[in-house]
């Protein structure tokens, strides 16, 4: 439990090395870390949660298809739908990302 915590702490602070200032103490510093790691999880959470629901619709759906084999036609496009709406939140949450990450330079 204690590496896991470790390694989320560690991930949440190495992109401050990176956006690290040169040694001027501007305040806009503090400003360019926070779009920095509002990308960062922009993207991280969207992809995760899109994981794990394309995780469950593609689960769900092949379960009914087991179930049933003759609904597959009636199932197959629901289920491409919803995998397109999920996809689709995720590209959102990337373009949101690149709109976060363009303000910082």
């Amino acid at each position: 439990m204690f590496k896991k915590i470790a390694f989320v702490l560690l991930a949440l602070v190495a992109p401050m090395a990176a956006f690290a200032a040169d040694g001027s103490s501007d305040t806009g510093s503090l400003k360019e870390f926070g779009l920095a790691l509002g990308a960062g999880l922009a993207i991280g959470i969207a992809a995760a949660g899109g994981g794990i629901g394309q995780g469950l619709v593609g689960g769900a759906a092949l379960e009914g298809i087991a179930r049933n084999p003759g609904a597959s036609d009636k199932i197959f496009t629901p289920m491409i739908i919803g995998l397109a709406l999920i996809e689709s939140l995720v590209i959102y949450a990337l373009l949101i990302a690149f709109m976060l990450f363009n303000k910082i330079g």
